[in-house]
């Protein structure tokens, strides 16, 4: 068994749990290939690359400018070269109970009753979970029902250069789309409600895990900030039906130009002005659905994904894509960023695969330093509190900086009428995109749900198996089925594929106790957060509501 010093505490308290109580037992062979691309960085979004480390899990490209800011960390390094291991073949690894507590440590359902009392519901439930590499995880999700207009509203908010962008968004998106949604004369029986002191018609329900927390610091400035934009909708009351996909990409515009002013205007209190200027220099992508009967609206600002699981009469499953990615991958995008910025921009706009050879989403909330002039950056940090001026990262205008804004957190909605064979919606971050492909994600959800596992040849990709190892494989797999149900969450089953499958497909136990014991320094070296959301629909509601129009 491998012997540590007494000064491995040292290293230690710096880890949040779970990382701290499973700390790995890593044997001496392994700890020179992984320690030695281990780097410490006060920014972490643009942080020098290692030879484990994808170019394409960091948001921010890194710079040589920024080059002195990242630097190995004293103590770290001492731990490395001080240590003295003793090698053994044995290995260590956690125990499936161990693993589990770390899977499911986030991991919430919810049951959604058949009729509300106004309607009845096309959505059987969801499961949601997240699983941190960031270290706080960047992440985050939301989901409540609309109590003054029909339908659930789900997302996931994946963040950059910090969480705070995300953990902003995931508490006010929904509000502002809610209030985009709402008629003329509940918008006014509300403000009426404020102007005269009286309780508040509530408009949403949340739905929410003990760690999907709220800001109280900022709930004053954030209620202000969206009766503002209801007094607004109520002078402009037009005495039209209110469109769900005008209203999601109001909803999502107008709370990227709150976010925006509020950071130009600031605030008295210097913890809020810190936290509105946090917000505003950080990012966050969103995926957001709105379901209501059976019409369904996925609203896209960025890369994470909606897909829908369809199943086939034969019994098979298929994923249809509900929103595109913004960013380099996407043509049109692209064409649509080169033709609104001018010609002499062409090669620089996208570089890299990257807007301005630095950001991955080509659409994104906050992110101002995309989205502002170089004189206002520079008037905001150099009236802001000293955190922020001393920040090199805010400081920082990225290169060919000549036309913005280059950035826009207008989201791309589209519309899919629900049939019975849809059978659930998937939300997720790109975290779990990078890992799975789209086919393999939807069919892997389709069995957990309907208990039905297809089986497939099993693939060895050009390995060189032999008779025994392929009897492993085949024993392997008829265990993993009798236990495959062992989740009783859709999300937390496919993350744990999703971390811990083989080159084989399968769950391979070695290799998830080993992803989920990495160190949060070196765990955003082998994958992203990941979030999840798994939306059933009720096969039997869908199909009425469709008996009903014929």
């Amino acid at each position: 068994i491998p012997v540590r010093s007494s000064r491995l505490p040292l290293f230690c308290d710096a880890m949040p749990a779970p990382t701290q109580l499973f700390f790995p037992l890593i044997r001496n062979c392994e700890m020179g290939k992984i320690y030695s691309t281990a780097c410490y960085c006060h920014h972490k979004h643009l942080c020098c690359l290692s030879p484990h480390l994808v170019h394409n899990h960091l948001r921010y490209a890194p710079q040589k400018k920024f080059a002195t800011l990242c630097r190995p960390n004293e103590n770290f390094s001492q731990f490395i070269h001080a240590r003295s291991y003793v090698s053994t073949p044995q290995r260590f690894y956690l125990t499936p109970p161990q693993v589990n507590s770390i899977l499911k440590a986030n991991e919430y359902s919810f049951k959604v009753p058949e009729f509300d009392g106004k309607n009845v519901s096309s959505i059987l439930g969801f499961d949601s979970n997240q699983l941190p590499a960031n270290a706080p995880i960047e992440d985050r999700r939301s989901a409540a029902t609309c109590l003054q207009t029909r339908g659930m509203l789900l997302g996931v908010f994946d963040g950059h250069a910090g969480c705070a962008c995300a953990q902003a968004v995931s508490e006010r998106l929904f509000y502002y789309i809610a209030v985009s949604l709402l008629p003329h004369e509940t918008l006014l029986e509300i403000e009426n409600a404020v102007e005269s002191g009286r309780a508040l018609l509530p408009i949403l329900q949340w739905h929410k895990h003990p760690n999907d927390y709220f800001s109280k610091e900022a709930s004053k400035l954030y209620f202000n900030s969206l009766r503002t934009y209801w007094q607004e909708l109520i002078d402009l009351n037009t005495g039209e039906t209110t469109d769900v996909k005008e209203a999601l990409i109001n909803a999502f515009k107008r709370l990227d130009n709150d976010i925006s002013l509020e950071a130009q205007v600031g605030d008295p209190n210097s913890f809020l002005n810190y936290l509105v200027l946090r917000v505003a220099f950080s990012g966050a992508t969103a995926c957001v659905a709105h379901v209501d009967g059976v019409d369904l609206h996925i609203a896209n600002t960025g890369d994470s994904r909606a897909m829908l699981g369809v199943q086939e009469e034969d019994g098979s499953w298929s994923a249809v894509a509900l929103s595109y990615d913004h960013n380099a991958q996407n043509e049109s995008e692209v064409a649509r960023l080169k033709t609104e910025h001018p010609k002499v921009e062409e090669k620089s706009v996208v570089k890299q695969d990257r807007l301005l050879g630095l950001l991955m989403p080509f659409r994104a909330f906050g992110d101002v330093k995309f989205k502002w002039s170089i004189d206002l950056q520079k008037r905001v940090i150099e009236s802001g509190p000293d955190q922020l001026n001393d920040n090199e990262y805010t400081k920082f205008i990225p290169p060919n900086y000549h036309t913005p804004p280059y950035l826009t957190a207008e989201p791309e909605v589209i519309y899919h009428k629900l049939r019975p064979q849809d059978k659930f919606l998937i939300l997720a971050t790109d975290g779990l995109w990078e890992t799975m492909h789209r086919q393999d994600v939807v069919r892997i959800v389709g069995e957990y749900l309907t208990g039905v596992h297809h089986q497939q040849p099993i693939a060895v990709g050009g390995y060189k198996v032999t008779l025994g190892q392929m009897h492993g494989l085949l024993t392997e797999r008829r265990a993993r089925i009798s236990s495959v149900f062992e989740d009783q969450n859709a999300a937390t089953h496919l993350i744990r594929h999703a971390v811990g499958n083989n080159e084989f497909g399968t769950v391979d136990h070695e290799r998830l106790s080993k992803m989920l014991s990495l160190p949060e320094e070196l765990a955003r070296m082998y994958r992203d957060d990941i979030t999840i959301i798994v939306i059933q629909f009720n096969s039997h509601v869908v199909g009425a509501y469709q008996n009903e129009e014929f």
